[in-house]
């Protein structure tokens, strides 16, 4: 198969993930079929590149090296080759290694890139499973609930005073009852919708941190809504948060709160805990951020880049080429790292010194 046929496989597969009908399967199997249009439209770039004419390639070489410099680490071997011969590149000294030098790191950038997005979607997709298994939890006990309150039941019994034989009065989250008398048990007045109504005032403190979170979140140019499954991940955790809180507290595991007194007190402590979700769902968050970072953002070199290049040269046997470098060794192109001019001119500088005749006895 030829280059050419090779190039028109890539776009015919593209042009048909672009047109296939998912259905009701889009919202999983939609964006993976998205992924493989840009994956095959980007091979097809990268098997252009070797059919071009010298001219052309030369001429894209500066937007090879802003890919490269995206997606591949620092200290990569691609990297940091294409960067020394860059300038001769650019130049119009180009030879069939050097194409093949090109063609090898934008096929690894697109790689890379194609990794990175694929992890955005992996925990988008993990972010929606996990909101729909706490939401069917939540829906869950609130079903439970409804059938047999009795058996979870969210009322309280205040203190009251001992011999004091007129009555206690039981709180429960739809209504308080008051007056009943001594010894009755308060779950035997839970009501069919008071786990719900827990629920729901936990989704409504779930609300406010969620508000409160929108101004950490940051546009993003993937194609993934990935704050979007995270925000939303919030609103059921809420409402579990809020059922759970009460439970502790109706069992006495938090001390001097044992027993609420109101009806107001009971929904307050629920929207409460409903909020509190956001101490377990902030490092979601973080997470999403963190994934979305990574996308286009190079991570960090494990080993000093000059000292790969330096390790590089010695591998070609470059160390004694003289005159001025082709391209600066960390990748960064040849007209960025004024530093690296400043720190090489001090270095030859200190060797001349070295090399003058000492005055002295």
């Amino acid at each position: 198969m030829t280059l050419v046929d090779g190039m028109r496989s890539h776009l015919d597969k593209a042009g048909s993930a672009a047109d296939e009908d998912f259905g009701w399967r889009r919202m999983w199997s939609g964006s993976a079929a998205r992924e493989g249009v840009w994956s095959n439209i980007r091979s097809a770039e990268v098997t252009l590149l070797q059919l071009v004419s010298d001219e052309e390639a030369a001429g894209r070489a500066s937007e090879v090296m802003a890919l490269v410099k995206d997606h591949l680490a620092t200290d990569d071997p691609r990297r940091v080759r294409l960067a020394r011969r860059l300038r001769s590149v650019i130049s119009g000294e180009i030879s069939s290694s050097d194409r093949d030098l090109m063609v090898r790191a934008l096929d690894a950038a697109y790689n890379a890139l194609d990794d990175e997005l694929a992890r955005v979607r992996s925990l988008r997709n993990i972010l929606w499973a996990a909101t729909f298994l706490v939401l069917l939890g939540a829906a869950g006990l609130a079903v439970y609930g409804w059938f047999f309150p009795e058996s979870l039941s969210m009322c309280f019994t205040p203190k009251v005073n001992p011999g004091d034989a007129s009555g206690i009065d039981v709180v429960c989250p739809t209504a308080e009852h008051p007056d009943q008398a001594v010894g009755t048990p308060a779950s035997a007045l839970a009501q069919p919708r008071d786990i719900l109504t827990v629920e729901i005032a936990g989704l409504a403190g779930a609300a406010l941190t969620v508000i409160a979170s929108l101004r950490r979140i940051r546009g993003t140019d993937s194609p993934y809504m990935l704050p979007l499954a995270s925000a939303v991940l919030k609103f059921p955790t809420g409402a579990l948060s809020a059922f759970l809180g009460l439970l502790l507290i109706r069992g006495a595991f938090v001390p001097g709160l044992s027993d609420l007194d109101s009806r107001a007190q009971v929904l307050g402590w629920a929207a409460a805990f409903g909020a509190a979700q956001h101490l377990v769902t902030r490092l979601v968050d973080d997470r999403a951020q963190m994934t979305l970072a990574e996308v286009g953002r190079t991570t960090d070199a494990v080993i000093d880049p000059e000292r790969a290049a330096v390790r590089e040269s010695n591998l070609l046997g470059e160390t004694g080429a003289s005159g001025p470098p082709t391209a600066f060794e960390d990748g960064a192109g040849p007209h960025e790292g004024p530093q690296e001019r400043v720190r090489e001119g001090a270095h030859r500088d200190e060797e001349a010194e070295g090399s003058r005749p000492r005055a002295g006895p």
